[in-house]
């Protein structure tokens, strides 16, 4: 069985699934993390563990470009983790300077204030939100959680 280096992968580039390829070194990924799941299920927990590691991930490869935005139900979350006795904190803080918010859900939701306490970036780019259209126009790869 072959190492978890060496197993065969799949990417998706523009439109095209390519297997088995590599990379080289120079290629860089460039990755919108969107979380919209709320704060009320245990399901909703597993969703933000999972976008905040996914941002990580892209965070720390060297090259890679990330993008984590709340939007939604998800704008719920700040005061949550900028608690520093959140059990999510400490990784909020590792990909905190890669957040932003979307103005209008966390008006929506009630936490604009907490967000603004927070010093975090809204974006408002289409109808008050995120313009998703502009990440996709800048080759990001959209990522929902």
């Amino acid at each position: 069985m072959p190492s978890h280096a060496e197993s065969a992968f799949r990417t998706h580039t523009r439109g095209w699934v390519l297997y088995g390829c590599q990379l080289s070194a120079d290629t860089m990924a460039k990755a919108a993390i969107v979380i919209l799941a709320g704060n009320e299920s245990h399901a909703d927990y597993g969703r933000l563990a999972n976008a905040l590691e996914a941002a990580k991930e892209f965070a720390e490869t060297e090259g890679d470009e990330v993008e984590l935005i709340f939007d939604g139900a998800g704008t719920q979350w700040i005061p949550e983790l900028e608690d520093e006795e959140s059990d999510y904190h400490e990784l909020y803080r590792a990909v905190r300077d890669d957040a932003a918010v979307c103005d209008y859900c966390s008006g929506a939701f009630g936490v604009e204030d907490a967000v603004a306490d927070a010093g975090l970036v809204t974006l408002d780019d289409y109808d008050g939100h995120p313009s998703v259209r502009s990440l996709v126009d800048d080759d990001y790869e959209i990522i929902t959680f």
